[in-house]
């Protein structure tokens, strides 16, 4: 369980707090198109509000890299948050120094201030205590409640917590909750459904797995890594030829596994191909294991070579619905599904209808976790992708737990402890 101190441990009536937020949200031509983030940090900010804090809020948004670009202003987020806490929110257009100070002075208890842009400070990132000391200045107490942040040591998670007593919010709290238990604690099986594009970026997360998952399921552009490393002709796929080792050790220790015990390591039996990656691309299967859809496709005549062999200027750009219906057919089995990262290439859009060409092995797995084969396992939803993915289909609301964090998730979940939690007062 989590041993940090939070605000309820602290009294924090009629001070002036510094809360870490991450409102690293989507922002197109001004506008905010999924507040989800926002959202999440809203107990917190409410409760600080309730018992008369004067609130600080502090953000990245996006990589400007340490220089003040427009596209990465947290102003459009001010009058958003303000309608959603029924309160004043004053947006500060820096981070540190007298702006701060003056605007401080012209809100009253229960009202908020948001601050520019961490990042367009340079220090931000390479955690400097002189920059975190700026910017605890004004303020009484530090609540870190960025959880999409805690696995970096920046000066906004690590260096801020020298200069002011620090504790967690609302949202952490329940975000290393939720997900510690999860790992050390699941209701069994327990099934791991994991995409995204590098294995050496979730190596340990696998492993992991591996060592106390009953299934694990691999898409995305990964399984394209483990197929090749199984001698199966991939065309143009992408494929980071460094990973090919850590698929074969993967490869390997999950065979040891299924010798001491049932489990079960699923990789892709058909992919989706083409060879453009655009929305007008010309889709087919390749059916290179089990020939169920190349039977059916090709019926009466024999199956033909190239229905179960990528061809060299094709790349492998989704599971199979084969792979997909396998996989959503297993989570029917499991009671808990810990689901991170896509199966495709789910951010191109569609011609003729809401699914991208790509993105149906990721919206199988969607449906078998919400309900719609019959039943619906407990689903802890993480990885920036599958989240992104998620809300943009609106969905976030219906599964059992949806992270803020991408990579403070998966940090977490791999065992690691994270910089940002490590720093805050123990209970």
């Amino acid at each position: 369980m989590f041993t940090k101190k939070t605000i309820e441990d602290v009294n924090v009536s009629k001070k002036t707090v510094l809360l870490r937020v991450d409102f690293n949200v989507p922002i197109k031509d001004g506008q905010i198109t999924d507040a989800y983030r926002i959202k999440q940090a809203l107990p917190t900010i409410k409760y600080l509000l309730e018992h008369k804090a004067k609130v600080i809020l502090i953000s990245h948004l996006g990589r400007p890299n340490g220089t003040v670009k427009s596209e990465f202003s947290l102003s459009p987020i001010a009058p958003v948050l303000a309608r959603m806490l029924k309160t004043k929110v004053v947006f500060v257009k820096d981070c540190i120094g007298k702006p701060v100070e003056t605007a401080l002075d012209e809100i009253e208890p229960g009202e908020v201030l948001l601050l520019e842009n961490l990042r367009f400070h340079p220090e931000e990132e390479e955690n400097s205590d002189s920059f975190a000391k700026q910017l605890a200045k004004p303020a009484d107490l530090f609540v870190q409640d960025g959880f999409g942040v805690v696995h970096r040591a920046h000066a906004s998670t690590d260096a801020i917590t020298r200069h002011l007593p620090s504790v967690s919010g609302f949202l952490l709290k329940k975000e290393a909750n939720t997900i510690t238990d999860v790992m050390a604690n699941p209701k069994r099986p327990l099934m791991a459904i994991i995409g995204g594009a590098k294995i050496a970026d979730k190596l340990d997360l696998i492993k992991k797995f591996i060592e106390i998952a009953d299934i694990v399921a691999i898409g995305g552009a990964m399984g394209n890594t483990f197929l090749s490393a199984q001698g199966v002709f991939i065309g143009d796929s992408l494929v980071d030829g460094n990973d090919l080792p850590l698929a074969k050790d993967i490869i390997r220790l999950a065979n040891e596994e299924t010798k001491k015990r049932r489990f079960l390591f699923v990789l892709p039996r058909d992919v989706v191909v083409s060879e453009k990656v655009e929305p007008n691309a010309l889709t087919r299967i390749v059916d290179f294991s089990t020939h169920v859809v190349a039977d059916i496709e090709n019926y009466p005549k024999r199956v033909p070579h190239g229905a179960t062999t990528v061809k060299k200027h094709e790349k492998i750009l989704d599971i199979g619905p084969f792979s997909g219906s396998f996989i959503a057919g297993i989570t029917q089995q499991v009671n808990t599904v810990v689901w991170n990262g896509t199966m495709g290439v789910t951010e191109i859009p569609s011609l003729i209808g809401p699914l991208g060409p790509f993105a149906h092995g990721t919206e199988l797995i969607i449906d078998a976790l919400l309900g719609q084969f019959g039943y619906r396992p407990y689903s802890l939803v993480g990885g920036g992708d599958t989240v992104g993915y998620i809300e943009n289909r609106g969905l976030v609301d219906q599964f059992n737990h949806v992270s803020t964090g991408g990579g403070a998730s998966l940090e977490l979940m791999a065992g690691r402890k994270l910089p940002g939690i490590e720093a805050l007062e123990n209970k």
